[in-house]
């Protein structure tokens, strides 16, 4: 029994972070999803979550990344945005992380505008980048929630029907 509830704190936790890191580049959310959603699948031997279900939450888990790819090269090409934009999105997104939300939000901003701004030297092609690049991260984020509510959607209703 102590085992059991140690499994069902554990899933939990790694549900939870897995949630975190949808919005943060740097923790694998997807995964951690699916690891706590297999502990909680093992906590209870596996009886009303099988192989199944543990897979298609995997399939699940697995296109979150080119949903977040797909969404956020829509936002940059949609505005003109060079690979360098692109990339300097990226690099903003990671270093942004250092600095709370608003460099979450700004990070991506401000890394595509200078990536373009390096690329083109245009003030205004720089922030067209910088919102395409801000717009693609945040449909990139919109669809990695969807899938994970989807994953968890899923396993409520196999495990408590």
């Amino acid at each position: 029994m102590t085992v059991t509830i140690l499994l069902w704190v554990l899933a939990a936790v790694l549900v939870l972070v897995g949630l975190t890191g949808l919005f943060f580049p740097v923790i694998p959310g997807a995964v951690l999803m699916f690891a706590g959603l297999v502990v909680a699948a093992w906590a209870d031997d596996f009886v009303f979550v099988g192989w199944r279900t543990l897979t298609v939450l995997g399939v699940l888990a697995l296109l979150t990344y080119p949903a977040d790819f797909m969404a956020s090269a829509f936002g940059a090409k949609r505005y003109g945005a060079s690979p360098r934009a692109v990339t300097g999105a990226v690099i903003g997104a990671v270093v942004g992380i250092f600095f709370g939300l608003v460099g979450v939000l700004l990070g991506p901003f401000l890394g595509a505008a200078i990536g373009e701004f390096s690329a083109q030297r245009h003030l205004g092609r720089a922030g067209r980048a910088g919102i395409g690049a801000t717009v693609g991260i945040v449909l990139g984020t919109a669809a990695k929630l969807a899938i994970a509510f989807t994953m968890l959607g899923i396993f409520a209703v196999v495990r408590f029907t």
